[in-house]
């Protein structure tokens, strides 16, 4: 089965907001045995969108729309679904009562703009709006459904978790869709597509392996559909055996896995502790390792150490040793994640020194040079990288590369 997706709005024509909507409708969808045929972006225009759906409905069964549902002036996509349907806005006493009670508790007054929300196209089911006051709407007309969302991102996702999914299951009848993500650092794609080229023309029709990368690390993604899970389950676990026989050195977890999470859970399952001397990354990691729930039990703190001076006078990083190999070596970048764990006082700690770029660089050190070192209490561990261009790109990258570093030090040596 098949569907689309249109996204509605000025700010993501003119590049102001990134549509990330489309890819968690299409991500939900997806895991219910759905796929997505195309996703379409249109301008707060209503013969654009009125145009957009219509040819979305001749060709497939199911047309999610996100955008345009709020009170303002611009938002007019139920004004275009209404003349699409000929369904003309009808008051939903329910959902007029929800939201006012939602306001109230918010401390806010009903406004005519408000009210309005509660005004919906007459052959349209409402879709509740726990975060929100537009509610969705469901059409379900000629065999075709229509779903409209809003599109502001929690309030959509909302909507699409708790009414739109469980009513699309019922709706249609649907294939098994089971995924199954390897997780992997340490190579590049056409290494891996290389070394897994046989691998790939085993799998019979009904079986995909895909590749995903971002910022060094590598997803590699089986999908398997067909009638019946229980077979699917056991194909997908023979193939991933075979799959991690092949590329297991490489492997680092598994589906939403994040490196982050994972260091997270071999740091707290020893009971051990961590800290950070940044330079490149500039508090990168420290995001990243603080954006996990429960990171306080681990993470003890952090210094960005970006001038020489913090890592003289701060971090206590021999200033002959600066002068004389520079602030991206292995020698400054080793003292700096000793010196962090001794100020911490914790049992691990990483260090990061680099050009990020896109300035900087010398044909000794080009733009991308980063030094990541790891220790514990017995042994330190660095490695020099070279990332490329891209000041953002080289950020990323070396955070990735340092956390994965952190793991496999936690887990080959823990203390």
């Amino acid at each position: 089965m098949f569907a689309q997706i249109i996204t509605i709005g000025d700010e993501i024509l003119i590049g102001h907001t990134v549509d990330g909507n489309s890819a968690h409708i299409a991500a939900e969808l997806n895991r219910i045995g759905i796929r997505v045929q195309r996703i379409v972006s249109v301008s707060d225009q209503e013969e654009a969108i009125i145009r957009a759906l219509e040819e979305a409905v001749s060709e497939v069964d199911l047309v999610l729309l996100t955008g345009g549902l709020g009170p303002t002036r611009d938002d007019i996509t139920k004004k275009a679904l209404c003349a699409c349907f000929h369904s003309p806005l009808v008051f939903d006493k329910k959902v007029f009562r929800q939201n006012e009670k939602m306001l109230a508790a918010r401390g806010i007054g009903m406004n005519k703009l408000n009210r309005s929300q509660a005004e919906i196209p007459r052959d349209s089911i409402p879709l509740k709006n726990e975060t929100g006051t537009a509610p969705g709407l469901w059409f379900d007309r000629g065999g075709r459904v229509v779903v409209a969302l809003p599109g502001v991102p929690h309030e959509m996702a909302n909507i699409l978790t708790k009414e739109v999914i469980p009513r699309l299951t019922k709706r249609f009848k649907t294939p098994v869709v089971i995924h199954r993500t390897i997780n992997t650092f340490g190579t590049f794609e056409a290494r891996l597509a290389e070394l897994l080229a046989g691998f790939e023309n085993t799998l019979p029709p009904h079986i995909r392996l895909a590749y995903l990368p971002s910022y060094g690390i590598i997803k590699l993604r089986l999908s398997l559909n067909g009638s019946d899970r229980t077979t699917l389950e056991k194909e997908r676990d023979d193939y991933q055996s075979e799959l991690e026989k092949i590329v297991g050195k490489y492997v680092w977890g598994y589906d939403s896995d994040t490196l982050e999470e994972l260091v997270g859970k071999e740091l707290a399952a020893r009971g051990a502790t961590l800290s950070l001397a940044e330079s490149c990354t500039g508090g990168t990691i420290a995001r990243m390792i603080t954006s996990v729930p429960g990171s306080s039990r681990y993470f003890t703190g952090s210094v960005v150490a970006y001038s020489n001076a913090v890592k003289k006078e701060w971090l206590g990083v021999d200033g002959k040793m600066l002068s004389a190999c520079g602030a991206v070596s292995r020698p400054v970048t080793e003292q700096m994640a000793r010196r962090a764990m001794e100020k911490f006082s914790t049992a691990y700690a990483v260090a990061t020194s680099g050009i990020a770029g896109p300035t900087g660089g010398t044909p000794a050190k080009p733009a991308g040079t980063v030094w990541i070192a790891v220790a514990n209490k017995e042994r330190t561990i660095s490695e020099k990288f070279l990332f490329g261009n891209g000041r953002q790109k080289v950020i990323l990258r070396s955070a990735h590369a340092a956390l994965h570093m952190l793991l496999q030090l936690i887990r080959r040596y823990p203390v």
